[in-house]
């Protein structure tokens, strides 16, 4: 499966952004798809994570309450909707698949080229 992330971009604080992550291939790998970020200098930060067949959602208490995962079936497409952003939020975000047991602790399958996210105050 191959996966590529669009939508970042330059926001003022309190806007908001919605990332989309474009699946194509054949082969997925695991059972889930999540959004990871990694802003300069820091570690690789799991935000949240979906099952591929729906049922429930997974999120850093970071983002909980600001951003939203969903999967947009038409498109077939992996969106992250975020909200109310803040300064800290910047980062270069990434999609990936994976075990929806093990994506909140960092272990992925696939993973996707990124988009920028800047968030200016």
């Amino acid at each position: 499966v191959q996966l590529q992330a669009f939508g970042g971009g330059l926001v003022q604080a309190g806007g908001s952004l919605r990332l989309s992550c474009a699946i194509s291939g054949r082969t997925f790998r695991g059972d889930a798809m999540g959004w990871f970020r990694q802003a300069p200098g820091k570690d690789v930060e799991f935000i949240a994570a979906i099952p591929w067949r729906g049922g429930g959602t997974d999120y850093a208490e970071s983002v909980k309450g600001r951003f939203t995962i969903y999967r947009d079936s038409a498109e077939n497409t992996l969106v992250l909707q975020m909200n109310s952003l803040t300064p800290e939020d910047t980062a270069i975000y990434h999609c990936a698949t994976g075990m929806w047991t093990r994506l909140r602790t960092g272990q992925y399958d696939s993973w996707g080229q990124g988009t920028q996210v800047t968030v200016s105050s």
